[in-house]
């Protein structure tokens, strides 16, 4: 066999653990890096089993923590409610036209409803997300319906993921229809209505009104970024975590 042949046979775990024993011949771990590199194989040894559960636990806190700020501006508990606003504001626009409301007389209102009910001067701007609501209107979430359809979608798609890979190999969504499904419907409506603004406000003497989808529209799209996105993406962490978790059990023998 031939030097080229003996190579080609080789494979990339072969290669790799080659690698990894010259480097340590040339560059001797001490003790305290070895117990290091353990405890990191460990780490990810456990996450090779408990990685679904914990993207579900941080799906269901994400979408859940948005849900407490009205509640607690409903009790009355202002700081931990602008405490959760001012987390989301980063990640979110909140805008109150485009959130749902708790506790009021209204799941969802439009600009001139809330003109209507406040006072011109009392409503919130089409780009001002500071307004919160008050005790008769019922108080908005932290994130905006179509960001709530989302990350709620995917945290209830993760649980039924789990489930149906203890009975089967789910494969991933084709990317195709990732994006004709879960791309873009959102980009047709969400993309729609960023436009609308921009066009009436940087070329007014255009006739183009600015365009404000409907709450319905918002959640559907959502619903299936977030669906679609949780088909695609877990069946290939699946996968990845297995690899991982076989490869650290013939290395270490750990079940």
């Amino acid at each position: 066999m031939t030097e080229i042949d003996r190579h080609d046979s080789c494979s990339t775990e072969d290669v790799l653990s080659e690698v990894q024993r010259r480097h340590q011949v040339a560059h001797p771990m001490s003790e305290r890096e070895r117990r290091i590199v353990i405890i990191a194989d460990h780490l990810i040894f456990w996450l090779t089993h408990h990685w679904l559960a914990v993207l579900n636990l941080v799906a269901v806190l994400y979408v859940g923590l948005p849900v407490l700020a009205p509640l607690f501006l409903y009790l009355d508990l202002r700081l931990p409610a602008r405490i959760i606003y001012a987390i989301y504001q980063p990640l979110c626009h909140q805008l109150p036209q485009r959130s749902w409301f708790l506790f009021g007389s209204q799941a969802a209102y439009r600009l001139g409803e809330l003109a209507e009910l406040l006072g011109e001067g009392a409503a919130p701007g089409p780009f001002q997300g500071a307004f919160v609501g008050t005790h008769e209107l019922g108080y908005k979430m932290a994130l905006c319906q179509r960001c709530t359809a989302i990350y709620g979608m995917i945290a209830l798609s993760g649980i039924v993921y789990s489930g149906l890979r203890q009975r089967m190999k789910v494969p991933p969504m084709p990317l195709w229809a990732y994006g004709l499904v879960g791309v873009l419907p959102m980009l047709i409506d969400g993309g729609w209505q960023w436009v609308s603004y921009a066009v009436s406000i940087l070329l007014p003497q255009l006739p183009v009104s600015p365009h404000e989808t409907t709450p319905l529209m918002r959640t559907i799209t959502g619903v299936l970024f977030g669906l679609s996105t949780v088909w695609l993406a877990y069946p290939y962490v699946q996968e990845a975590m297995d690899e991982f978790r076989v490869t650290l059990q013939q290395k270490f023998g750990w079940v």
